[in-house]
């Protein structure tokens, strides 16, 4: 199985390092020296991790081959793919692949069917599950442990707590206004 570990960003300096933003939650095993990457486009790879350093709070990589700032600049935008053993599991118990949560059925705490996870969304902030409702609507929950109270592989389902107007339209409208009527 193949998943997206990082795209790779600008050049950095002139001997070929390149920013990544990582999309991993394991940077210290997929982008370690030495791993070989796959890559989108595929005409860019594999690429081999020559070497990695943080600086400035920005992951620096430098791949095998790659000398100086003008081929650096050449791989901007490239996705890094790692291949995993599909029975591979993150460390963390509460943590999940994708692969995992799709297709997912997602039901509230009290057993309403809201929908299906079609799609994880990585955001800056925060991810978001699109699900894709039994009419065929899409709502975005976000995958924050205060909503997503539960993933039940087993099962195959997310059990989430939805604040009102989530998933319907019973928003609880507040105001600090009084009515002046």
């Amino acid at each position: 199985m193949q998943l997206v570990v990082a795209r790779i960003g600008r050049a950095h300096g002139i001997k070929g390092e390149v920013t990544v933003e990582v999309r991993t939650d394991e940077p210290e095993l997929r982008l370690a020296p030495g791993a070989v990457l796959l890559t989108d486009p595929a005409a860019t790879g594999p690429l081999t991790i020559e070497t990695g350093r943080v600086h400035s709070g920005r992951l620096l990589l430098r791949f095998e081959g790659v000398k100086d700032r003008t081929a650096a600049e050449a791989l901007r935008n490239t996705l890094l793919i790692a291949e995993v053993d599909p029975e591979e599991l993150p460390e963390d118990e509460d943590e999940y692949y994708d692969h995992q949560l799709m297709d997912l059925d997602v039901v509230t705490a009290d057993g309403v069917e809201v929908g299906r996870i079609t799609e994880i969304s990585h955001l800056p902030s925060q991810d978001l599950f699109i699900v894709e409702r039994p009419d065929g609507s899409e709502v975005m929950i976000p995958f924050v442990e205060e909503i997503v109270r539960e993933i039940d592989l087993e099962e195959q389902k997310a059990v989430i707590t939805p604040p009102p107007g989530l998933i319907d339209d019973r928003a609880e409208i507040a105001s600090s206004r009084e009515d002046s009527a």
